[in-house]
C-alpha cells in the first residue's frame, strides 16, 4: 500500500443503529476499489471487517476494525464499529482517532436509537458527521418523511444532498440537489438521467434547506440567504466545506449498500468535502514540564502517536495506533511516554481486517499497527524521548454490570487470572476483581451479552470454560440495642486444661466504618491485663463473620467490665474463646439488624422517560433526590439498594429502549427492611447447608 501525506486522508468512524448496514458499505468500498473480487455477506461470515469467529458466529460486529480503502489518489481509513450498546467501548475508540462520524441510517428502520446515541457519540467527540441513508432499495421507504424526523431530531445542520429516484417503486438514481441534475445507476456505473418532473418541489426544498444550512457558515451567505439571492454552485461547495468541519452542516447521501448503490458517491462526498487528517490538533501534556499543548497534524513536526486500541490474541498484540504528528519508520526509537518505557519496533503495519500489510513509513494522520510492543498498551502515548507528551486519553463507559465468574474445572484459577488480563488489555470497558469480603471473583462489563461474549471468546480462544453467577452483595450486620452477658470457657482432659471468664456489654459504637471499639473496664484484677488482648483478638475475629448472617460486623461498641480466671488453666486462647463465646451470645440479644449497602446514582435520560425512571427508583425502595436539566434530558440523582441495582444497566436499556444512561458509587449502608433482612438471613442459611 502506498505511503499518503495527511492531506489526502480521511478517518471515518461508520456508526449507527445495528442492523443499519454498516459492515456492508465498507464490503461495498472493497469491491468497488477491486480489493475483493465479490461482495461479503454479514449473514454469510465472509466479510473482510468481521473477521473473529464470535462475529461470525453471531452475525454482528464485536470489535471495531479498520477497513482503509484507497480512492481518487488518497486514502479513507474506515472504521466499522459494532451497533450493539454492550460494545459501546469499541465506538468511542473508533471516535478518538476519527476525522468524521459516518452515521449510517436505515431507510426502513428510519431514526432508531443507535442513530441517537451515534449523534450524540459524536457531538461529544466534537466530530463533524455525515449521514448515509442505507436500504434505499425497499419499496416502503418514505424518503421526505425521513428528512423531516432527522430534521426534527436533529436540527436544521441536516442537510439532503440528493433526492431518490424511482421506476416502478424501485430505487435506480437519485437526483443532486445543488446541480438539481439526474443519475442513474447502471451496468456502466452512474450515467446521467432527465429530472423526474414529480420530483422538481422535493428537490427545491433540499436546495432550500442546503443553503439554508450553509448560510450559517459565513455572514454573506447569511445575508444573500435573508435577501433570498440564489447561492453559487461554488459558494454552496465552500460552504459545504466550511460547516462540516465545524460541524454545523450534515450532508446526507442516500444509496444502497447491498447492491453497492451510492456508495462511490460516498466515498466521492469524503474526499470532496470532509475535513482531511491535517486538520486535526489533539490535547496533550508535555511529559517533561505537564505544561498543555496542542499538538498539530504535521507531516514534518515531532513524532507522537496515540494507541487507541490493542488486539490479544494467542499469536500476541497488535497495538493500533494513529501517528498524530511527524512520520513513523520502522528505524524510528520509540518512547512510550505514558510508561516512561523505550519500545522497539519489530514490524509496522497497516490493518485491513485481520489482514496484516507491511508498510515501511507511515505519515502524520495515519492509521496503523506494531505488533509485541512489551510495554505499550490502549491509550498509551509514543513518542520520542527529545519530544515527549502524552496525549489525553479516551473516556470509557464505566463498565456497571457484574457477574461472579468461576472455572468449571478445578485448577483453571490461574489460567482464568491470565486470560482475563489478555482481556483486559484489549477491552477497556472490562473490570475485574476479586472481593476480598464475599471472596467472589467478579468480572464488570457493558451488559450481559459483553460478558457472554467474553465467556464464548475464553472458550474458544482460551480452551477454559467458566460459568457466570449473580454478584454476592456485601451485607453487614449491627446492633441497635445493647445487652450485658457472659461468656465462660472450661475445658478439662486430664493435665492443664483450659479456663476464660468474662463479662461484657455491647452496644452501638455509632461509627459504621469501623467494626468494633474494644474497651476495658476491669477492677481489681479479675482479668488480669497480659488476657485484655485475648479478648480483643476474640471480638475481632468475630466481627468477620457476625452471627446473623455471617456478615462483617460493624458499629460495635464490646466493653470489658468483669470475669474470673484459674491461675493454672487460664491461657490466652481460653480468654479468646471465651470472648467469642460472650459475643455471639451479646450480639444476638442486642437487637441485631442486616445493613444492605446502598449507592448513588446519576441517571440521565430523555423527558419523556423521568416519569418511569422515578418510578422505578421508588420500586426497588430507593428515593429520588433531585433532577438536573441537560439539554434536552434530564440527570436523575437517587440512592437506591445496591441489591436492586446489580441489573441495572439491562433494566435501564429495557425501560427507555437503550437512550438512558448511568453511573453509581457506594454511598452508604442502611439498615435493610425487616423482609428483606429474613431474605438475606435464609439465603445465607441455604449456602451453609450446601
Amino acid at each position: 500500500m502506498k505511503v499518503y501525506g495527511s492531506d489526502a486522508i480521511r478517518n471515518v468512524a461508520i456508526l449507527g443503529h445495528t442492523g443499519a448496514g454498516k459492515t456492508t458499505i465498507v464490503e461495498a468500498a472493497l469491491n468497488i476499489v477491486g480489493v475483493t473480487s465479490r461482495l461479503g455477506n454479514v449473514g454469510d461470515g465472509n466479510t473482510v471487517s468481521d473477521y473473529d469467529p464470535e462475529e461470525i458466529k453471531k452475525s454482528i460486529s464485536i470489535s471495531a476494525s479498520m477497513i482503509p480503502v484507497e480512492w481518487r489518489g488518497g486514502k479513507i481509513n474506515f472504521i466499522d464499529t459494532p451497533g450493539f450498546f454492550d460494545y459501546n467501548g469499541e465506538v468511542h475508540q473508533a471516535l478518538s482517532v476519527a476525522d468524521l462520524a459516518l452515521i449510517v441510517v436505515n431507510a426502513k428502520g428510519g431514526v432508531e436509537v443507535g442513530t441517537e446515541k451515534a449523534w450524540d457519540y459524536a457531538t461529544e467527540a466534537g466530530l463533524p458527521k455525515m449521514i448515509f441513508v442505507n436500504n434505499m432499495d425497499d419499496e416502503n421507504v418514505d424518503f421526505d418523511a425521513l428528512i423531516n424526523s432527522l430534521t426534527e431530531k436533529f436540527g436544521k445542520s441536516v442537510a439532503p444532498l440528493q433526492a431518490p429516484i424511482k421506476e416502478g417503486g424501485k430505487f435506480v438514481g437519485y437526483v443532486n440537489a445543488i446541480k438539481k441534475e439526474g443519475r442513474k445507476y447502471g451496468t456502466k456505473g452512474v450515467e446521467d438521467c432527465a429530472v423526474p418532473a414529480d420530483l422538481n418541489d422535493q428537490i427545491d426544498h433540499y436546495h432550500h434547506m442546503i443553503e439554508e444550512s450553509v448560510a450559517e457558515t459565513n455572514d454573506d451567505l447569511m445575508e444573500k440567504f435573508f435577501m433570498e439571492e440564489p447561492f453559487t454552485k461554488d459558494e454552496i461547495y465552500t460552504g459545504l466545506m466550511a460547516g462540516i468541519a465545524d460541524a454545523s452542516v450534515t450532508p446526507v447521501i442516500i444509496g444502497s449498500a447491498i447492491h453497492s448503490m451510492g456508495v462511490g458517491v460516498l466515498m466521492d462526498s469524503i474526499a470532496d468535502f470532509c475535513p482531511a487528517a491535517n486538520a486535526k490538533s489533539v490535547a496533550a501534556k508535555d511529559a517533561k514540564s505537564d505544561a498543555e499543548v496542542k499538538i498539530e497534524c504535521k507531516e514534518d513536526g515531532p513524532f507522537a502517536a496515540y494507541v487507541f486500541k490493542t488486539v490479544a490474541d494467542s499469536f500476541g498484540r497488535l497495538s493500533l495506533f494513529r501517528v498524530v504528528s511527524g512520520t513513523l519508520k520502522k528505524e524510528t526509537p520509540l518512547y512510550n511516554s505514558s510508561k516512561d518505557a523505550g519500545e522497539k519496533i519489530a514490524q509496522l503495519f497497516v490493518l485491513r481486517g485481520k489482514e496484516q500489510i507491511p508498510v515501511n513509513e507511515l505519515k502524520a494522520g495515519d492509521i496503523g499497527a506494531i505488533a509485541k510492543l512489551a510495554s505499550t498498551g490502549t491509550t498509551d502515548t509514543l513518542c520520542t524521548k527529545d519530544a515527549s507528551f502524552i496525549i489525553e486519553p479516551t473516556k470509557f463507559p464505566q463498565p456497571l454490570y457484574g457477574m461472579g465468574i468461576a472455572p468449571k474445572n478445578k485448577g483453571d484459577e490461574d489460567k482464568i487470572s491470565q486470560a482475563i488480563a489478555k482481556f483486559l488489555d484489549e477491552d477497556k470497558t472490562l473490570k475485574f476483581q476479586v472481593n476480598p469480603e464475599t471472596r467472589q471473583s467478579v468480572i464488570f462489563g457493558l451488559g450481559d451479552g459483553h460478558l457472554d461474549t467474553l465467556v464464548s471468546k475464553m472458550k474458544t480462544r482460551n480452551k477454559i470454560e467458566v460459568e457466570l453467577t449473580p454478584l454476592v452483595v456485601p451485607y453487614r450486620e449491627m446492633i441497635k440495642g445493647k445487652s450485658d452477658v457472659q461468656g465462660r470457657h472450661k475445658k478439662q482432659s486430664g493435665g492443664s486444661g483450659q479456663f476464660g471468664d468474662v463479662k461484657m456489654k455491647f452496644e452501638p459504637s455509632g461509627d459504621l466504618t469501623e467494626p468494633y471499639v474494644f474497651e476495658q473496664q476491669i477492677f481489681g484484677g479479675s482479668v488480669p491485663r497480659n488476657y485484655w488482648p485475648a479478648v480483643e483478638k476474640g471480638v475481632r475475629e468475630s466481627c468477620e463473620a457476625g452471627p446473623l448472617a455471617g456478615y462483617p460486623v460493624v458499629g460495635l461498641k464490646a466493653i470489658l467490665y468483669d470475669g474470673s480466671y484459674h491461675a493454672v488453666d487460664s491461657n490466652e486462647l481460653s480468654f479468646s474463646l471465651a470472648a467469642k463465646i460472650a459475643f455471639k451470645d451479646g450480639f444476638m440479644k442486642a437487637k441485631p439488624v442486616i445493613l444492605e449497602p446502598w449507592v448513588k446514582a446519576e441517571i440521565t435520560v430523555p423527558d419523556e422517560y423521568t416519569g418511569d425512571i422515578m418510578g422505578d427508583v421508588s420500586k426497588r425502595g430507593g428515593r429520588v433526590l433531585g433532577m438536573t436539566k441537560i439539554g434536552a434530558k434530564q440527570q436523575i440523582s437517587a440512592q437506591v439498594p445496591h441489591s436492586k441495582m446489580t441489573t441495572y444497566s439491562i433494566d435501564l436499556r429495557s425501560i427507555t429502549q437503550g437512550r438512558g444512561e448511568f453511573t453509581m458509587e457506594f454511598e452508604a449502608y442502611e439498615e435493610a427492611p425487616a423482609e428483606e433482612a429474613a431474605k438475606v438471613i435464609e439465603a445465607r442459611k441455604k449456602e451453609k447447608e450446601q
